[in-house]
């Protein structure tokens, strides 16, 4: 056991970070040279910066737009600061950070790492019954979404049980290693999956705005295509 555990915290975990930050700076430069590309093709170029600025910061912090499906935002907000606050901001990953590469910073206090952590299990148990339950959210759901809550809440679960080894069922080592490799699969997930959003939502506002900036002459090219270039609009 004690093999697979040494392997999973070190050639596994350092493969699938460098993969899950590789993946994520990929998906960064392609978008990025999209939008670029967009903007210099666009007819129209003066793009609203702030407007598209302030609109993604409402998305990020989406209480006006929460409307009649305030819980379930409120449950998707909570789940989200749960689970990025948690794995940067825990005590243990920070020493581990620091005793890797040097780097450290302010953890949070262990008791609101426990809220944290078992809001984290909770929410990601809500969002998967809430999108089963509603027929507008169950006609568009694939397997990945009910699938990446489980998978999210593996390691959030498993942590809690390594730093509360008396209230665990299992042995210590099982655990851990339990933790260790889900937080490895996760970490190569995000660039593979819709995890990779937390990368891509800052400029989500800006591709939707550059989309309606279409280049010159695009209406009669879609004519064209269309076999529509001679009849009236």
């Amino acid at each position: 056991m004690e093999g697979w555990i040494e392997w999973a915290r070190g050639p596994l975990f350092q493969a699938a970070l460098i993969f899950m930050v590789l993946g994520l700076l990929r998906h960064a430069a392609l978008t990025v040279w999209e939008m670029a590309r967009a903007v210099r093709r666009a007819g129209d170029k003066s793009i609203p910066y702030r407007k598209v600025a302030a609109a993604t910061l409402g998305w990020l912090v989406p209480a006006r737009k929460a409307g009649n499906r305030w819980p379930v935002s409120l449950t998707s907000f909570a789940f989200h600061v749960a689970i990025i606050v948690t794995p940067l901001f825990l005590a243990g990953h920070i020493a581990l950070w620091r005793r890797g590469v040097g780097l450290s910073w302010p953890a949070i206090p262990g008791s609101l790492a426990d809220v944290l952590t078992v809001l984290a299990v909770v929410t990601a148990v809500i969002l998967m019954v809430e999108r089963a339950a509603a027929r507008a959210s169950r006609v568009l759901s694939r397997f990945e979404d009910y699938a990446l809550p489980v998978v999210i809440a593996v390691p959030f679960a498993s942590g809690f049980l390594v730093t509360h080894p008396g209230a665990s069922p299992f042995s210590f080592e099982s655990v851990f290693l339990v933790h260790i490799l889900s937080a490895d699969l996760l970490l190569i997930l995000i660039p593979l999956t819709k995890l990779s959003h937390m990368i891509l939502l800052p400029g989500t506002q800006l591709v939707s705005e550059l989309a309606w900036h279409f280049p010159p002459d695009a209406g009669h090219r879609v004519a064209v295509i269309l076999g529509k270039e001679n009849q009236p609009i």
